[in-house]
């Protein structure tokens, strides 16, 4: 079971000085946690996210369902590890891997070629969420919470070996494979099955609230539970 450890009230300012120190300095609580990429992979960063489109393979909700992204040219690419992180102006990617409003547990294959974006799996069995989620879920592109790694800040918890996931909380349902640009408001560290999972709680730059949000406080006024 995961339980929430911490929060940041300040994480726009803390995250976008912590990407620009390459996911390793400052004071921010994910410096010992998380990197830009795992050892030994590549990235052709693309330049123009704006181009990818997701596309699909498979009937949904069946083990064989991925979702992949693809460029202006029709090419597969990888939404981990070809994405740029930076979108600029403290901004950054966000790979939607479940929308809002539904509840299929949806995550990017690390381990496959182009990581497409397939339905988790337990025991041979596909996963669901027991209830619709209420905001789009996803990663951010070329980070990776390092599990060789101990936060002192978070109980001395290594990271979890995955991309570090964001809870978009905007009004618009988005697609799987969609490419968002968001605004970062709080960060959350979580603990699930010992392993320091971070939450990025962030705006896409495309909601009609987004110029009004800038960290936790304005969440509660203007998106009131």
């Amino acid at each position: 079971m995961a339980t929430a450890v911490t929060a940041s009230a300040t994480a726009a300012t803390r995250f976008t000085r912590l990407a620009g120190a390459g996911l390793l300095r400052s004071s921010c609580r994910l410096r010992t946690a998380v990197r830009f990429q795992r050892p030994g992979l590549t990235t052709t960063a693309l330049l123009r996210p704006t181009e990818l489109k997701p596309k699909d393979q498979g009937q949904p909700e069946t083990l064989d369902y991925r979702v992949f992204l693809v460029d202006g040219g029709g090419r597969k690419i990888s939404p981990w590890h070809d994405v740029p992180l930076r979108a600029g102006d403290g901004v950054f990617h966000f790979i939607v891997e479940i929308p809002k409003e539904s509840s299929a547990k949806m995550e990017v294959a690390t381990d496959e070629a182009f990581t497409p974006i397939k339905q988790d799996t337990k025991k041979g069995n596909l996963r669901y969420y027991p209830y619709n989620i209420n905001w789009n879920y996803g990663l951010l592109p070329q980070t990776w919470e390092d599990p060789t790694a101990a936060n002192a800040d978070v109980e001395g918890a290594l990271g979890d070996n995955d991309p570090v996931d964001v809870v978009e909380i905007g009004e618009r349902r988005a697609n799987i494979g969609d490419v968002l640009r968001v605004k970062p408001l709080a960060a959350l560290a979580m603990i699930d099955e010992g392993g320091l999972d971070w939450k990025i709680v962030a705006i896409s730059l495309d909601d009609p609230k987004a110029s009004l949000v800038n960290d936790v406080d304005d969440v509660e006024e203007h998106f009131p539970v």
